[in-house]
């Protein structure tokens, strides 16, 4: 085997590690100031006054009120509120809501499913104060609103509300309503929490902790549910979108952050699915939270802050969108006439993955595989079929790099005469090597370059099989490959686990790879190449692809141990079918006519 070619492979190794790591390297966790909370509101304390108690009259002008850092906040007391949970369910989601702070307690998407159950994107943990949506009268660090909530059905199918009244402290006369609002639509994972305040006197509503009014929350963290966030298999991102732009906002574990400016949506982004919540027209301030939770110990919050209202009634509209992270669901909310919310223009795709240097790539070869799913039901033959099309559109680059190889290896004997001829002048060697070359119509790259031009199919097949939403849960072979986005295991270890690596799964398909890998090595050996590259070249290269894919997606294996097997049945046709024609060799007295000439010009 030539050196270039040995440098090149090693090289190509080098650039798809790296394209495996490049997600977890774009991502790192960093340490980030934390910004200081809003003051608290403070638990209820004093006694409560009479709830029948008549609201003072109203004047013509606001009056002055106690500012609500000087009080407290207190739910005005009403007997028989009732305890059960109300549910929502149209085509797509099913909601579940406690009286308890009219907050949602389960957020369930019917049409994806977790180990056979709906996908629960509202991991509230082990608290009654965990749960989603909650209401906080004050900022992100204020203790939530848990008090009974009323609940009134109203004539519109889709909308949950409910209300309670509450006063601040010193002020039983003058209590004030806050009803709670969610407006669901047929079809929609977005949804409209709509808060109404309303003073029952004509003055401003005295809410007001640090230049905030309340705070919506949403729950400790978004499903589906993971055994580790690994950055590449699944993970939790902060973003935010402002003026056409998106951000990553890293927060580390254990801390929050506030968001600067006013954003168009914050959302936090798992690796299928994604919480978005896109702040209504006041000056809202969202804040990132990855403090841990009771029961949640790795925790990822949006808190949307709402500043001091200056009305004696107001009503606030934040919307969310809580669902796939797919093209399909998320553009349709930038035309009015795509969603039954007539909302345009939010640019929800943005919170999408996207790959700067080969997304088009990735693209077209999704476009494929989607093309071929519709004949084929199974997505593991689909991708066996999309790797053959894939293969027959490069065999002409791979038999090209066949063909240089074997006109190389012709050429050996000559390239050893000039390398014998001129030990001590390379110059002269690397000049007579290149009018060979030149002479033969050889291009000395011409078997490694094909080759490397393949990778940026390899690289492109990664991010499809590691990123395509509707590879989520799709199985190939049941009860071995149940799922094409996820590595397989044919046997568990249970609690234990390999020291070192962190394996505790015995993968079978990173195994045939190693297998398939080595005899494709085999058939590709060259009779000159030294026993060091051939070592290497044979078991060197597939047992460090054994590593570096052992987690991979299992649709990512069964593509590269199809192409291997191509590879196989394409080299042996080559090597036996079509074995190439020896070099020619000129006769002895040819040899020994030209070594006479040569002597007689000296």
């Amino acid at each position: 085997m030539e050196k270039r070619t040995l440098y090149a492979v090693i090289l190509s190794v080098i650039v798809i590690t790296i394209g495996f790591t490049v997600q977890n390297l774009l991502y790192p966790p960093e340490p980030v100031p934390v910004t200081a909370p809003a003051a608290p509101a403070p638990q209820p304390g004093a006694p409560a006054a009479d709830p029948q108690a008549a609201p003072g009259p109203a004047t013509d002008a606001p009056r002055p009120a106690p500012s609500f850092a000087d009080g407290t906040v207190r739910a005005v007391p009403q007997e028989g509120i009732s305890r059960q949970t109300r549910v929502f369910q149209n085509d797509v989601l099913r909601v579940t809501f406690t009286p308890e702070g009219g907050a949602v307690q389960s957020f369930e998407l019917l049409e994806h499913l977790e180990r056979g159950n709906p996908v629960e994107m509202a991991v509230t943990g082990s608290a009654a104060d965990q749960n989603g949506f909650l209401l906080k009268f004050g900022g992100p660090d204020a203790p939530p609103v848990t008090d009974l909530f009323t609940f009134r059905r109203t004539d519109n199918p889709n909308v949950i509300e409910f209300s309670r009244d509450f006063y601040f402290s010193g002020r039983p006369e003058a209590p004030f309503r806050v009803v709670r609002r969610y407006v669901f639509q047929p079809g929609e994972y977005l949804f409209e929490l709509q808060t109404t305040i309303e003073n029952s006197v004509n003055e401003f509503i005295a809410l007001d902790s640090n230049g905030i009014a309340y705070t919506i929350t949403t729950a400790p963290q978004i499903g589906p549910s993971f055994t580790q966030l690994d950055g590449r298999q699944e993970f939790r991102r902060f973003l935010t979108h402002t003026g056409g732009r998106r951000r990553t906002v890293n927060v580390s574990s254990g801390s929050s952050q506030q968001v600067a400016d006013r954003v168009d949506w914050a959302a936090i982004a798992g690796k299928y699915f994604v919480l978005i919540a896109v702040p209504g027209a006041a000056d809202y301030r969202v804040t990132f939270s990855a403090v841990p939770a009771q029961g949640v110990p790795e925790a990822h919050r949006i808190s949307v802050s709402r500043p001091v209202i200056r009305s004696a009634r107001n009503t606030d509209t934040v919307r969310f969108f809580v669902g796939p992270k797919t093209p399909a669901h998320l553009e349709r909310y930038n035309s009015a006439n795509d969603n039954a919310f007539r909302t345009q223009n939010l640019n929800l795709d943005a919170a999408m993955e996207t790959r700067m240097l080969l997304g088009w790539l990735e693209n077209i070869l999704k476009f494929a595989l989607n093309a071929i799913s519709r004949v084929v039901p199974n997505y593991g033959i689909a991708i066996i079929v999309l790797t053959l099309i894939v293969k027959l559109l490069l065999w002409p680059l791979t038999h090209k790099s066949y063909e240089s190889t074997a006109r190389m290896q012709s050429l050996s004997p000559k390239i050893q005469e000039l390398r014998e001829k001129h030990p001590d002048n390379p110059q002269k060697m690397n000049a007579e090597m290149a009018a060979l070359y030149k002479k033969e119509g050889v291009n000395p790259l011409g078997g490694c370059l094909p080759m490397l031009l393949q990778f940026p199919f390899f690289i492109a097949m990664f991010g499809l099989f590691n990123n395509h939403f509707e590879l989520r849960g799709a199985s190939f072979i049941p009860g071995w490959i149940d799922d094409l986005s996820a590595p397989e295991s044919i046997w568990n270890f249970g609690d234990f686990t390999l020291p070192f690596l962190g394996w505790n799964d015995l993968r079978l398909l990173p195994i045939v790879f190693v297998g398939t890998q080595i005899l494709s090595s085999k058939l590709m050996q060259q009779p000159q190449a030294n026993a060091s590259q051939m070592k290497m070249m044979t078991y060197m290269m597939p047992i460090v692809f054994f590593f570096v894919l052992y987690n991979m997606p299992s649709g990512l294996l069964v593509y590269w141990i199809v192409t291997n097997v191509l590879t196989v049945g394409q080299q042996y046709y080559n090597n036996k079918i079509k074995k190439p024609a020896p070099a020619p060799v000129a006769a002895p007295a040819a040899r020994a006519s030209a070594a006479k000439k040569r002597s007689t010009k000296r």
